[in-house]
């Protein structure tokens, strides 16, 4: 049995989608996983990551077809008109698999896994008569938030629009608590019929996966059970615990990071680091240096350089540091701290060093650093990060808030004060969010062992996609 993995075009949305591929592959010896590839014009990252998984041991039961673009590099890039253009290219891998199938008597096409944003490739699918499933890489709360905006539009005519920049707090079925509309992502303002239309093609596929797990997510994943939406599978924690990744760097200067770590005391260090897109102009820099000297703690910073505005690079690490930090800030912090560039961000919050994780919030660093036992302290800064912050503060007590609002597209300073505040909190050794933390990281574990949440989950939608075939 075969089953299509559509990842949207970025790195970001690959490598979960390929974790969920090992998943299924290595769960069931049945199924047969192919990933269709879609690139962005001049995106080296995700080449040298379906390079290296080549080379290495993954299963020969998943295939990569990656199709070469025809896109010159450019400096804007509509993303959601290069899936469009995608289509057709789906379309004749589908037509060669069916046709490739039907005279060999053999399984065909069980189901498309598509990424949450490529619901277009929903009409393909419809094309052939395959059923589609979304992966759903975000938390479930953030999934529920946005069904109720659809139903809100759809069925009680409510404009979500009339909510930005108000200090109104919001009923959301997903939610235990209401949910202030100062932490809804801009973009569910800025491009609130985009999310509609999402939602109401993710009701016409016949599951939801949802990296998530039950014992995380109960309240927002009961929401579910009598809502009018697709099955929901929450099969995670899903992550990519080994190490592999589109980044390996040398170290810089000859640091090693690893080393270092080894020589500080158990849970002593905070580890600052804000996501693959995560950068702050010159005078945020200094305001977090300053929070990491005053508050004495030993400190691992992850600091990466601004892309060129009007470009779609990402952060590069600085050639020298000294120029972004405050004079002098390299020397008075030596044997307590490190700021480093790009960070192996999984074999760090893995090291018993690590006490607390100063954090972005992006839904696969949440999941990350709960696996590994390790308190957050939350400064998102764009999609649905602010959503993740709350729920993490507010509905689960899993982390502190450094400014829970935070937006980088509307150049606040968040000041010192209020990042030392956030630090000394997450790494108060009596903080009630540690024991939290402990607990969950034992469940997350459990959720995926036999028998478990998740692990019952998979059994399910595989039964599901099996009964594919049958009809």
């Amino acid at each position: 049995m075969e089953l299509m993995f559509i990842p949207s075009p970025s790195i970001s949305h690959l490598i979960p989608m390929v974790e969920l591929a090992k998943l299924l592959t290595e769960r069931d010896d049945r199924l047969m996983n192919k990933i269709f590839i879609m690139k962005q014009p001049s995106d080296s990252k995700v080449s040298a990551y379906i390079e290296s998984l080549n080379s290495s041991s993954i299963s020969n039961r998943i295939q990569f077809i990656d199709r070469p673009s025809e896109d010159e590099p450019t400096i804007s890039f509509d993303f959601f008109s290069f899936i469009e253009s995608k289509k057709p290219q789906l379309k004749d891998v589908l037509s060669k698999l069916t046709l490739v199938e039907s005279s060999s008597n053999t399984s065909r096409v069980a189901a498309v896994v598509l990424d949450m944003f490529c619901t277009p490739m929903i009409d393909v699918a419809n094309e052939f008569g395959i059923p589609t499933y979304i992966y759903y890489t975000s938390g479930a709360n953030f999934l529920g938030l946005i069904f109720h905006i659809q139903t809100l539009h759809d069925e009680h005519n409510q404009d979500i629009v009339a909510y930005k920049d108000s200090d109104t707090d919001l009923v959301v079925p997903s939610f235990v608590n209401k949910v202030p509309a100062k932490v809804f992502p801009y973009g569910l303002f800025d491009n609130s019929i985009f999310f509609i239309n999402q939602v109401r093609r993710f009701k016409e596929t016949k599951g939801i996966i949802i990296n998530t797990f039950m014992e995380l997510e109960p309240f927002a994943i009961n929401s579910y059970f009598n809502a009018k939406t697709p099955l929901v599978y929450p099969v995670g924690p899903i992550m990519n615990l080994k190490g592999e990744t589109h980044e390996i760097q040398e170290p810089q200067d000859g640091f090693d990071v690893m080393k270092w770590l080894d020589d500080q005391p158990l849970s002593s260090v905070v580890f600052l680091c804000f996501g693959s897109m995560g950068s702050f102009e010159k005078d945020q820099v200094k305001e977090i240096a300053y929070a990491l000297e005053h508050s004495g703690c030993r400190f691992l910073w992850s600091l990466r350089k601004p892309p060129p505005s009007g470009g779609i690079a990402s952060p590069s690490d600085y050639t020298n540091l000294e120029e972004i930090l405050p004079q002098g800030f390299i020397e008075r912090t030596q044997g307590i701290g490190k700021v480093i560039g790009w960070a192996p961000q999984v074999a760090i919050l893995a090291h018993s060093a690590i006490g607390g994780f100063v954090s972005h919030c992006g839904w696969n660093s949440m999941l990350e650093s709960l696996w590994f036992g390790v308190p957050i302290a939350a400064w998102p800064m764009y999609a649905e990060q602010q959503i993740n912050a709350f729920e993490m503060v507010k509905e689960l007590g899993l982390a502190v808030e450094v400014k829970m609002d935070y937006d980088n597209s509307k150049q606040i300073i968040v000041t010192a004060k209020e990042i030392e505040r956030g630090i000394r909190e997450v790494m108060d050794p009596d903080n009630e969010i540690r024991k939290n933390v402990k607990e969950i990281k034992e469940k997350s574990r459990k959720a995926l062992r036999d028998g478990g949440s998740s692990h019952s989950s998979l059994d399910r939608l595989i039964a599901d996609l099996m009964g594919n075939i049958a009809h």
